[in-house]
């Protein structure tokens, strides 16, 4: 029975809310968070203090880690030693503390991240302000508590006579919440700390005259002043935070960037690595080198730039993509009545003027105690010296020392105190100087009494007293401010030109969607061979553009690829480049339909999209820029068991010409499309009937008069005058352009818009490939089915059908321009 009743059968929801509970209560107020009077987590405090009680302390020699640890361990805080002397270490280090607390020999890691030594080789002592810190501890300043064993006493807040919370800031993460407190200028802070003091109610605005921002140990530029008051009203916000950098010019007319400062807590050789990697991935152009030239004169980054480099616009990249920049959340949460809360900068000024006046009048109250008591016995002593012979006699006269005190009092009226002064006196005070020692003794006495007395008198010789103190600390450790503050946030605008080497090259797609870009050099060496690519596959697109310009690649599902040409990848024009599907993510059953290269998006121009299912869309050009390119992107909006036939860029004075696949051709002006957005459907662009569909879309300058060219399925091939055709308006049937068959039918399979020298291809389903030039085909009339171009009984039905663009004769021989 009494088993039993020594295990409890309870929820587990029940016992680990109980648990997490008290865990997270632990974590916030004694691990994490630090005080609002006196910006210490208790790790840290309890160093402070048992440093502070082995008087390791600046006046003295350094110590080794490793002691004070174990006493801190040993003493005050039950766990890991590695953790207690993190802390440590963090106070010792100059990029991360605004004022050490703790003076240390020996390795105590870098701005790198290299790790300490460990604690059995430095050695430590207390900094001169970190002894500020812990002043007058002794006069009852502060409330102690047992400490984990009960075998001591330990601190709850140390003294702190400046403002150490904003001073030093502070980092933590607990359950629930986490804290950011950046570290700021000890002068601005003491100032802004007495004019609260002398104003109450004063505005964020006001103590915003005296504090400028944080003041981070690595110096750096904070930009964004907006966010900095919205962090001091509330106690949340945002600031960015820069290195500060500057370019040089050097011998040669090259230019190289030096980086003196870094942003607060960014790990310089990480830094340094990712700018590298952006040269070695040729994510910029223009680095030559990136060289680390730290010393023990400080430190220093040198970026060297290639001749010609665009200086500003690389700084701007290394802003926009490394930690040079970074945005800095201010999370101001402290331990406020034993709560965390949010503070802002008054409540944060507020928590320490308050602890201040706690600390002063703890203080003034115990040395006007020290000092009536003294009065008290110095009064004796002077009235004993005055009656010295009988007081000596007495003494003689008792049986001990407890029989002459009681003699003392009883004769002379003397308290126990005093009597107990006077039996422990030294005969040498006995002398005739003595007297006038103790009666000035008396007379500053007296005065240390009113002086102290007067300041408990009134708030105001309080507050008089505090400042008095504050000016003395701004006095032996102000320091000139580091980081500098601008209003505004610079907007980071980065051209091409800086990332990308501009360069021309020869760009090929294929049908089967393999990309690459070749450099002029490989090009030409090819003697006009196609580049190299699978059997079964063939060039859709090659053309000579700049890395700077883009490729719009369009697909059946009314998707388009963005792909800058800088990202293609560089191959030989022989070799087979690289599926675009390991450039973009795209579905995988899609297929390539056309490609368009656009060297600017500012320029007047539009993108007109044809469906299967007879709608057509045109857009503005601009709409179609995108931030980011790793998907496919809407290019237009397709209904359920529509497709994607044809894009075209034009300028919009183009005209249009559809055909489809029961032999219907309507041509009209490109201005009956209405302008809609990227993600619309468009319009109605031919009235088809019901079992027929759009099989080609051509956009056409009409000025040129291109030859209408129709392929069959069964590879019947004609050669159409456009004015056989009547312009007409949008959604209209169109006009007949076949002869009907009752049996085989013609249907259209492609419509071509040509000129004269120009050559078709057509390729059948068993891969063999006829070709006709348009100028040795006669023109046929709209109501015939043109010629045969091979027998589809033997070859299969009509696989492909593309154009060759050729110019008319130079000087009799036929030169290849480029492909369609």
């Amino acid at each position: 029975m009494e088993e039993k009743e020594r295990y409890l059968d309870l929820p587990l929801e029940d016992v680990l809310g109980d648990r997490f509970g008290r865990y997270s209560k632990y974590i916030i107020q004694d691990r994490a968070l630090p005080d609002a009077r006196d910006g210490l987590k208790p790790v840290q405090r309890r160093i402070l203090y048992a440093m502070h009680m082995d008087r390791n302390t600046a006046d003295k020699p350094f110590r080794k880690s490793a002691k004070t640890v174990g006493n801190v361990i040993g003493n005050y805080h039950p766990h890991g030693d590695s953790s207690v002397y993190e802390a440590m270490i963090r106070q010792s280090q100059d990029w991360k503390m605004r004022h050490l607390l703790v003076q240390m020999h020996g390795n105590n890691g870098s701005i790198d991240g290299d790790p300490p030594a460990a604690m059995r080789y430095t050695e430590a002592r207390l900094s001169k302000i970190a002894s500020e810190m812990l002043m007058d501890i002794e006069k009852d300043t502060v409330d102690f508590m047992p400490n984990f064993d009960d075998s001591q006493e330990e601190p709850v807040v140390l003294p702190a006579s400046y403002p150490n919370l904003l001073v030093n800031g502070s980092t933590g993460i607990s359950s629930g919440y986490a804290t950011d407190i950046p570290p700021h200028q000890l002068g601005e802070v003491i100032d802004a700390a007495i004019h609260q003091m002398e104003n109450p109610d004063c505005t964020i605005d006001q103590l915003m005259t005296y504090i400028q921002g944080p003041d981070f140990p690595t110096g750096g530029i904070i930009q964004g002043v907006e966010g900095l008051k919205k962090a001091y009203e509330t106690g949340k916000g945002k600031i960015i935070l820069r290195g500060k950098a500057e370019v040089e010019t050097v011998r040669g007319g090259r230019e190289q960037i030096i980086i003196t400062e870094i942003p607060y807590e960014v790990n310089k050789a990480n830094l340094v690595k990712k700018m590298d990697e952006l040269r070695l991935d040729r994510k910029v152009d223009g680095i030559a080198e990136v060289r680390d030239d730290t010393d023990r004169t400080g430190l220093r980054i040198v970026i060297e730039l290639k001749k010609e480099a665009n200086a500003k616009g690389i700084l701007h990249f290394l802003y926009k993509n490394t930690d040079l920049q970074i945005s800095y959340n201010l999370n101001m949460v402290a331990i406020f009545n034993k709560t965390p809360r949010l503070l802002s900068l008054k409540q944060m000024l507020e928590a320490y003027i308050k602890h201040q006046k706690e600390v002063v009048t703890r203080r003034t109250t115990y040395d006007l105690n020290k000092a009536k008591d003294r009065a008290h016995i110095v009064e004796g002593l002077i009235k004993a010296i005055s009656v010295l012979d009988e007081v000596i006699s007495t003494i003689r006269a008792s049986k001990d020392k407890k029989h002459a005190k009681e003699q003392l009092q009883e004769k002379f009226q003397f308290s126990e105190p005093q009597s107990e002064a006077i039996v422990n006196l030294q005969l040498y005070r006995l002398t005739n100087t003595d007297i006038t020692t103790l009666e000035k003794e008396a007379g500053e006495l007296k005065k240390t009494i009113e002086k102290l007395t007067a300041i408990l008198s009134s708030e105001k010789n309080l507050i008089k007293e505090i400042k008095k103190e504050l000016r003395k600390i701004k006095k032996t450790y102000d320091d000139p401010r580091k980081t500098v503050i601008e209003e505004e946030i610079e907007d980071l605008k980065i051209n091409l030109e800086v990332m990308v080497p501009s360069e021309d090259v020869r760009v090929s797609v294929t049908k089967e969607g393999y990309v690459k870009r070749s450099s002029l050099r490989s090009y030409a060496a090819s003697n006009g061979e196609p580049p190299g690519m699978k059997e079964t596959d063939r060039l859709l697109y090659s053309l000579e553009l700049n890395t700077t310009d883009t490729l719009l690649i369009f697909t059946k599902k009314g998707s388009y690829l963005y792909l800058p040409v800088h990202i293609l990848p560089e191959i030989r024009w022989k070799d087979s480049g690289q599926h675009v599907a390991n450039l973009v993510t795209m579905d995988q059953d899609d297929e390539i339909t056309q490609v368009v290269p656009v060297s600017q998006f500012d320029e007047e121009k539009y993108l007109l999209f044809a469906t299967k299912n007879g709608m057509i869309k045109r857009s503005i050009l601009k709409d179609y820029k995108a931030q980011r390119h790793s998907r496919a992107l809407m290019a237009i909006k397709l209904k359920k068991d529509d497709e994607l036939v044809y894009t075209a860029l034009t300028d919009g004075s183009k005209d249009i010409f559809l055909a489809s696949q029961l032999g219907y051709g309507l041509w009209y002006s490109e201005e009956e499309v209405s302008i809609t957005g990227q993600r619309t459907a468009g319009v109605k662009a031919i009235n088809l009937k019901p079992d027929d569909q759009v099989m080609s879309c051509q956009a056409f300058d009409p000025s040129n008069e291109p030859w209408i060219f129709l392929v069959t399925q069964r590879a019947a091939i004609k050669k159409m005058s456009l004015k056989s055709f009547e312009k007409t308006t949008r959604a209209k049937r169109g006009v007949i352009m076949l002869k009907e068959l009752k049996r085989q039918p013609h249907r259209v399979a492609y419509v071509h818009m040509t000129a004269s020298f120009d050559t078709v291809y057509v390729q059948a389903t068993d891969g063999s490939i006829e070709s006709a030039t348009i100028k040795d085909l006669r023109t046929n009339d709209r109501y015939t089915n043109g010629s045969f171009l091979f027998d589809t009984s033997l070859k299969g039905e009509v696989y492909d059908s593309w154009v060759v663009k050729g110019d008319p004769p130079k000087t009799g021989d036929e030169e290849e321009k480029g492909l369609s």
